[in-house]
C-alpha cells in the first residue's frame, strides 16, 4: 500500500486533510492523489458552495464520521482545500485513505464510458 502520511496533518483529537476537487463530475469519489493531495470528484456544481458541502460529506463517509464532524478550513473558492475532521486520529485516517485510494485504483473512471446503446 501507499504512503499516505502527506495527504493529512494529524492533530489531538482531529485531523486536517488536503484535497483537490473536481466539481461537476459524472459522479462523486475519491480517485486518488493528486500530488500532495487527495483528489476527489463531486457532482455538485461550484456554485452557492455545493461542491463544498459535497466534498465535507464525501469525505465523512470515507472516513466514517458524521457529517457535522467535518469543516473546511480553506478554499472555500478554490479546487485546492483544508478539510478538518474532529474525532479521528492520524492511523484511522491513513486506513480509511489507503482503502479508498485502492478501491478508486480497482474501479477507475466510468466503466460505461465510451458505450452506445
Amino acid at each position: 500500500m501507499s504512503d499516505v502520511s502527506d495527504l493529512f496533518e494529524a492533530h489531538d483529537g482531529y485531523v486536517v486533510v488536503d484535497v483537490h476537487v473536481q466539481p461537476r463530475a459524472g459522479r462523486t469519489a475519491v480517485v486518488g492523489r493528486h500530488g500532495a493531495a487527495l483528489k476527489l470528484r463531486v457532482a455538485a456544481p461550484p456554485a452557492d458552495g455545493r461542491a463544498n458541502e459535497a466534498t465535507c460529506a464525501l469525505l465523512a463517509h470515507t472516513l466514517g464520521v458524521k457529517p457535522a464532524a467535518v469543516s473546511l478550513v480553506s478554499g472555500a473558492s478554490s479546487r485546492t482545500k483544508r478539510v478538518r475532521i474532529d474525532g479521528v486520529d492520524g492511523p484511522t485516517v491513513a486506513g480509511a485513505l489507503r482503502r479508498a485510494i485502492a478501491e478508486s485504483e480497482v474501479e477507475p473512471g466510468n466503466p460505461r464510458r465510451g458505450l452506445r446503446g
